[in-house]
């Protein structure tokens, strides 16, 4: 069952005053005890909510294989140490030195994989001062 099922099951007419019947607030409470059902069976669910360990983290298991930004803005992570750990390979798909150039977000730090266009040989580049330079020897990637 997707979770929370129906947020309109949660009805307190029958349970807001003391004159209330209780015979008629039953259908009421039956209803919101079965969200709560909902809620507690949704956990670590598709279509639910990921868990906490006992570390309070989410289990790499209820974690995405792949994140998407879902606006027009980049997809940031910040974490409050203030590094990114990767314990593995980082896929840079490459870009021709023009798309790296034509690019409106430019800033100082930013890497990438440059391509000459041929298909043969990928240099890793970083942007500083302006310009895209290799990482081999910083001198300055030709724009074309």
């Amino acid at each position: 069952m997707a979770w929370p099922a129906n947020a309109n099951n949660i009805v307190t007419t029958n349970l807001d005053a003391g004159t209330d019947n209780p015979a008629s607030a039953r259908p009421n409470l039956k209803a919101a005890l079965d969200e709560i059902t909902n809620l507690i069976n949704g956990r670590n669910q598709a279509s639910g909510v990921a868990g906490l360990d006992a570390s309070s983290k989410i289990a790499n298991t209820q974690l995405p294989d792949t994140i998407i930004s879902s606006s027009s803005t980049d997809l940031t992570l910040t974490p409050n140490t203030g590094t990114v750990n990767i314990n593995s390979v980082i896929q840079m798909n490459p870009l021709t030195r023009s798309a790296l150039y034509a690019r409106s977000d430019l800033a100082d730090g930013m890497i990438a994989m440059a391509s000459d266009g041929d298909s043969t040989v990928d240099k890793p580049v970083y942007y500083a001062g302006a310009v895209w330079r290799y990482f081999s020897d910083d001198s300055e990637v030709p724009s074309s």
